[in-house]
């Protein structure tokens, strides 16, 4: 593309050779960590400190919140990230929950008056053990206590004694009723069916045969029949009345037999109730076994059925059912709900699966041989929020709060203080538990883990979720990278090489990781804090010093670490430099273009971020459309770049409108860019493009940039600067590297920069270049080689600029013809005051 001239030759570029822009050298490219490999191998020997690095804001407010016991003082800890911060924040509760005292036991017992509710009961820890066992032992004994008690001789003597009583009064009722039987003319006799009848006698004599019957009774007559059947119908009343009565007695003998059993089965299970009492001295206890050993004295037919192994009306469930091991008993056992026997201080409870039913427990249930779902309070399961009662429960709140039911039943617990156990049955109709156990008491302290983007979404849109975690610890990504920190880096890794039996690590190698570590935190002053990834390129480099049977771990082992990780996940990078060096993709590197410019993108592909060399491009035109973003109209751009392109804008209206108003049509472009951008890192680079396309001066096309802007021309800090001259490096090396490459970053980012050893040897040979900006005019100036100067310098490129577009606004003075769109923020100012204008000739 030739250069666009101007008409005056006043006005005609400057094109002198580029300026000498002061460029970076080689020991600016890369920051060195403060201790020498022989320190840092003697750091390495001093032992390894297992608390978080550069954390002590988060442990302190960790240690505020578990130091106060009121209500909402519970944590929410953002920015954990690998498993050596939860082991940091674990390690200190459980210090903590060491020096406190040790919970009780919650355990279930069974309601007898509402077996629907069961009952919660608080014991001190090891008696919810301690009162099962007995509970077991107690029923045990009354099993086979209770038979031996009513074999006893006095429990024989007083049934026997009883029953003869009994007896006797029946068979005074059966001789009263033989007496009115005779006395009105009857004999009383049984039937085979075991029925009584009454016969009637004639002359005192019973007939000998029913033919003798029926021949006395055919000399009868009328009124005599009549007679004897009124007196026979008297009699059978009178046998209803005593049939009636002996049952009344046989009542009476039942009941009178069931005090004696009581009595004597009080004697059995009222000592080992009362001796329980004692034991456990405690008035829910109490309540308990008088509860039960009145159910027992009321059902005694259970253990007398119980030891012929048969089954009842009152005890539907046989001896054991072998389907899911329910004992004999079930109303008599004892559901350890919270077990602390074996605990020394508070629990400190890690629940990795925040699933409800981990989180709160539930209700189990059974089928029985009909197919009807069963349970019982036995069945009632707890968890994890139960389990660390008066301690400490650690949840990972990401991924809790997308089970359904867990937040809305935490927030539920965290107010009231109180838990109650049910099955979370997404379909309640269905699948009822049928129980409503008691609530019970929980005080403990919930740590939950999340990112800053969640507890924001939780502050602003919950109303409870400020009250209910008062706490906040942020575990700060990086940190300075002074002695101390490094010191920190040998030492993890010198411990870690004797957790894993790894090589040891030399001095370079420890100082090439503490590099990595500043690369990664983005800053060469600053390193990273997770450890993870630290961890993670030690054993890599140990992996390769061992194929190579290497005595020790070396910078170079580390380097081809680096390097096989980049080969793991760099293939659609290798294919963007073979296209761009094939000219599928078209990047020039050499010569010069009006209107063209090399720009710098950073692409994540998941795990590995490279830059990605965009020819961006602008065309300017007479009009009002103002800057077109060729990407936001095909809906390629992010609002962030649309904002960059708004930026571009107040730029040239605050430096060249103040005159005259801008009238053009501009429209920038990333060339073979087909799947969206964002940011306002290229907004310099677009604004170059266009600078040279408005004045005519053609750009270097063997340089590349990145950088924002500002209204006023700043060049201002971007993000993945060393991707971005990593990859431009890459595409020169693959096309041929000439000695004149290099790239333009903001000054402001020199700090960010940790460039790999190759880049580096590049700049030190003069082979590559990387020049910092700090204004569009410093920059404009190296890309054209032309100065930059102001709107009133002839020759400069504001000049030039300023002229263009002073044209093109005289020309748009006439009729508007074609689209009119003005993008701004604002309305341009008026031109100033000029001369007035000659006065009109007349015709």
């Amino acid at each position: 593309m030739a250069p666009q001239t101007e008409a005056n030759s006043d006005s005609a570029p400057n094109l002198q050779p580029g300026t000498d822009a002061q460029e970076l050298n080689a020991s600016e490219l890369r920051g060195l960590p403060p201790l020498g490999p022989d320190e840092l191998e003697a750091a390495a020997a001093s032992g390894f400190d297992e608390e978080l690095l550069g954390q002590q804001r988060v442990l302190d407010a960790i240690r505020l919140a578990i130091g106060i016991q009121a209500p909402g003082y519970n944590v929410f800890a953002t920015g954990v990230r690998g498993s050596a911060e939860r082991e940091a924040i674990l390690r200190l509760l459980r210090e903590k929950a060491a020096t406190m005292p040790t919970p009780g036991d919650w355990v279930y017992v069974n309601n007898f008056q509402s077996p629907e509710a069961p009952i919660a009961i608080y014991l001190k820890p090891g008696q919810g053990r301690d009162l099962r066992d007995r509970m077991n032992e107690l029923v045990s004994y009354v099993r086979e206590q209770l038979p031996k008690a009513f074999r006893q001789e006095d429990f024989d003597q007083e049934r026997n004694s009883l029953r003869d009583k009994y007896n006797k009064i029946a068979q005074e009722l059966f001789g009263r009723l033989e007496q009115r039987a005779r006395d009105k003319g009857f004999a009383i006799n049984a039937a085979p069916n075991g029925q009584l009848i009454f016969i009637p006698m004639f002359n005192g004599k019973v007939p000998e045969s029913p033919e003798e019957l029926q021949r006395e009774m055919g000399q009868l007559t009328d009124e005599q029949r009549a007679d004897l059947a009124k007196r026979q119908g008297e009699l059978q009343e009178e046998f209803l009345n005593v049939v009636r009565r002996q049952q009344e007695i046989m009542q009476e003998l039942v009941k009178d037999i069931r005090a004696i059993e009581r009595s004597f089965a009080a004697r059995v299970i009222t000592p080992a109730i009362e001796g329980l009492e004692r034991r456990f001295d405690n008035p829910a206890i109490t309540r308990y076994l008088q509860q039960l050993a009145e159910h027992m004295l009321s059902h005694l037919d259970r253990f007398r059925e119980a030891q012929e192994g048969r089954l009842g009306p009152d005890n539907p469930m046989p001896m054991m059912m072998p389907d899911h091991g329910t004992p004999q008993f079930p109303e008599y056992q004892i559901n350890l709900l919270v077990d602390n026997a074996d605990r020394k201080g508070a629990p400190v409870i890690n629940e990795t699966a925040p699933t409800y039913r981990n989180l709160f427990g539930t209700i189990e249930r059974w089928i029985d041989p009909m197919g009807r779902a069963m349970t019982n309070f036995t069945r009632i399961i707890a968890g994890s929020f139960q389990k660390a009662h008066h301690g400490f429960l650690v949840i990972d709140l990401e991924d809790a709060i997308v089970e359904p039911g867990v937040w809305k039943a935490l927030k539920r617990s965290l107010k009231t203080g109180y838990m109650t156990i049910e099955t979370f049955e997404p379909y309640q109709f269905f699948f009822s538990s049928g129980l409503k156990p008691e609530p019970i008491e929980i005080r403990n302290k919930v740590i939950v883990l999340g990112t800053r983007y969640l507890y924001n979404l939780l502050y602003f849109y919950d109303s409870d979720f400020s009250e209910l975690f008062k706490i906040k610890a942020e575990i700060r990504p990086v940190i300075d990278a002074k002695e101390d920190a490094v010191r920190h880096y040998a030492a993890r890794i010198a411990w870690l090489t004797r957790q894993e039996n790894l090589p040891p690590f030399d001095g370079a190698a420890m100082a090439r990781i503490v590099e990595y570590g500043m690369r990664m935190a983005g800053e060469r002053g600053r390193v990273v804090t997770l450890m993870e990834p630290v961890d993670d390129l030690a054993r890599e480099a140990a992996y390769f010093a061992g194929g190579e049977q290497a005595g020790a771990v070396t910078a170079q082992h580390v380097e081809r670490a680096l390097r096989e990780r980049v080969l793991r996940l760099n293939y659609i990078e290798e294919e963007l430099r073979r296209l761009i060096a094939q000219r599928v993709i078209i990047v020039d590197l050499k010569g010069s273009r009006v209107g063209q410019i090399n720009g710098l993108a950073v692409i994540d592909v998941g795990g590995y971020a490279f830059g990605r060399p965009s020819r961006v491009t602008a065309t300017v035109a007479l009009g009002q459309a103002g800057i077109i973003n060729i990407e936001r109209e095909a809906r390629l751009s992010g609002s962030t770049h649309d904002k960059g392109i708004m930026i571009l804008a107040g730029f040239l209206r605050d430096r060249f409108g103040q005159e005259f108003p801008l009238a053009m049509s501009a429209s920038i472009c990333f060339e073979q860019s087909y799947s969206g951008i964002d940011g306002d890192s290229a907004s310099s680079t677009e604004l170059y493009a266009l600078l040279s396309a408005l004045s005519g001066v053609p750009i270097r096309q063997d340089l590349a940039v990145t950088g924002s802007v500002d209204q006023h021309g700043t060049v201002q800090a971007i993000g993945g600067a060393n991707e971005k001259i990593e990859s431009f490096y890459r595409v020169c090396k693959v096309v041929g590297l000439t000695g004149s490459q290099g790239v333009l970053v903001p000054r402001s980012n020199v700090n960010n920069l940790m460039l790999e050893p190759e880049v580096v040897d590049a700049v030190r040979r003069r082979e590559f270049h990387i020049y910092p900006i700090d204004n569009i005019d410093m920059g404009i100036e190296l890309l054209t080689g032309v100065k930059a100067g102001t709107i009133k310098e002839p020759g400069t490129i504001n000049y030039l600029v300023h002229q263009r577009l002073k044209r093109m606004a005289e020309h748009s003075r006439g009729p508007a013809g074609g689209e009119v769109r003005v993008i701004a923020e604002a309305a341009p100012p008026p031109p100033p005051p000029g001369p007035p204008e000659p006065p009109t000739p007349p015709r």
